[in-house]
């Protein structure tokens, strides 16, 4: 069982076009909410399918809209509202359909170099790049997004299994670590899992992603089993809708 929709177009992955459109649509959110950006959002929708519960649209957009979760103007527009949700559902799909059938997906991610520096933070705001590694500069909207989701519906994070931890402390690596605790786990895993370039770290974040998605998955899927009220009714016992006839040949048959 898998999160991909049925239709085909559903689980038709963005153009580079239309992650452009995704972005500016999601600009236009009215205020005062504040919306993810496209980078932050791909992070956020990754962070929602590795969830060790079974996430419905109605429960995560809103928080794609507005940090918050606060809702929407009723007078919103109608058109931008829908052609925003599907673009956003498609990525959605396309996303899980990459994990469950390739364990891989391409994130969207931000590539800084001399020509495209990150952009400067206005003056007496601190930098939330400050002390970070240069691969993870590239990688932490991204990563920004996906703890996002995982604040939104901690889950997750509460998931009492070393392994879970294990590969979230690979994917929040890439945000600014804030106590002694979490420079330390920066530091143990640059010492003994240094990543160099780009390509390495985004290959680790993919990979350290899809382990969350496989550990998660039987919970996430876990049928409950439904209590009887009633005692179960023998073959051979008349048929409790009290036609007479034996179970087995009304409706047990």
């Amino acid at each position: 069982m898998s999160q991909i929709p049925s239709t085909a177009a559903h689980a038709r992955d963005l153009t580079d076009a239309e992650f452009a459109e995704l972005d500016e649509l999601l600009e236009q959110t009215p205020e005062p909410l504040t919306p993810c950006d496209a980078v932050m959002l791909d992070g956020y929708l990754a962070g929602v399918l590795v969830q060790p519960v079974l996430m419905q649209p109605e429960a995560w957009l809103p928080h794609v809209f507005d940090f918050e979760g606060a809702p929407l103007p009723d007078d919103v527009d109608a058109e931008w509202l829908e052609r925003t949700k599907a673009l956003i559902l498609r990525r959605h799909a396309a996303l899980n359909r990459a994990m469950v059938e390739d364990g891989w997906f391409d994130p969207l991610v931000l590539e800084f170099d001399e020509d495209h520096p990150p952009e400067p933070t206005p003056e007496g705001t601190p930098d939330p790049m400050a002390g970070l590694h240069p691969v993870s500069q590239s990688l932490m909207p991204w990563v920004a997004g996906f703890q996002h989701a995982t604040i939104c519906f901690p889950d997750l994070i509460e998931m009492p299994d070393d392994a879970v931890m294990a590969a979230l402390a690979r994917i929040f690596r890439h945000l600014p670590a804030e106590t002694d605790e979490e420079k330390e786990v920066v530091a143990t895993l640059d010492r003994e899992q240094p990543l160099t370039t780009l390509e390495d770290a985004i290959e680790d974040m993919v990979v350290a992603v899809a382990d969350l998605q496989d550990l998660t998955r039987e919970q996430r899927y876990k049928v409950e089993t439904v209590k009887r009220e009633a005692p179960k009714v023998g073959r051979n016992d008349p048929c409790p809708c009290g036609s007479g006839k034996k179970f087995k040949h009304c409706h047990g048959a």
